[in-house]
């Protein structure tokens, strides 16, 4: 399949959410194109360059969704968008306007059911974490037993750098993942004070 690709300074985990504002001309034409189609784009992290210009990515990523848009008070086009499903990238084209359109292969599900028992304190710290959070920063519709949903939220709100959540969203299976992450969240259990 052949997807629109927007490179970021992002990771986008399935069901995360992602506040974007557009001003480009060809990430412009590329949400006239998604929304008239109600299709998604791809997010992907940018390996080298910038967002702004050329820039090489890495080759995993999410496809996202347009959940909403708005103008902003800068004239800006918003954009409020969710992650959907991880997908790898086979090749890439470049259109006349400067768009990356890549042929995606899309990544099965990781349908493990239930957290395993060794990172299970993983998800009652994290609900003790959704607890004390703000409503306006509150997750909609919390998943904290869910392997996938666990290990996305924790990804995103760890303090850890880029290419760490990029290793992150490339494991193959969610008890991948948390393994992943376990060693930066015992430092962070263990030490909480900077």
């Amino acid at each position: 399949m052949t997807i629109p690709l927007f490179p970021l300074r992002t990771v986008l985990f399935p069901e995360g959410l992602l506040p974007l504002r557009i001003f480009e001309p060809r990430y412009l034409e590329m949400v006239t194109h998604c929304l008239k189609n109600q299709t998604g784009f791809g997010v992907v992290l940018i390996r080298e360059g910038r967002e702004v210009g050329p820039a090489t990515t890495f080759n995993l990523g999410t496809e996202a969704t347009i959940v909403d848009w708005f103008q902003g008070s800068d004239g800006l086009l918003g954009l409020h968008v969710s992650g959907r499903r991880r997908f790898e990238i086979q090749s890439v084209t470049i259109s006349e306007s400067g768009l990356h359109q890549g042929e995606v292969r899309f990544l099965p599900d990781d349908a493990e059911p239930v957290i395993p028992d060794q990172f299970a304190y993983m998800g009652e710290m994290l609900e003790s974490i959704i607890s004390r959070m703000p409503d306006e920063v509150q997750f909609q519709n919390p998943q904290t037993t869910s392997p996938n949903w666990l290990v996305a939220r924790l990804a995103e709100i760890l303090p850890i750098g880029l290419e760490e959540r990029q290793e992150c969203l490339e494991c193959d299976t969610a008890a991948a993942r948390l393994a992943y992450l376990e060693p930066f969240f015992a430092a962070l259990r263990d030490h909480p004070d900077p």
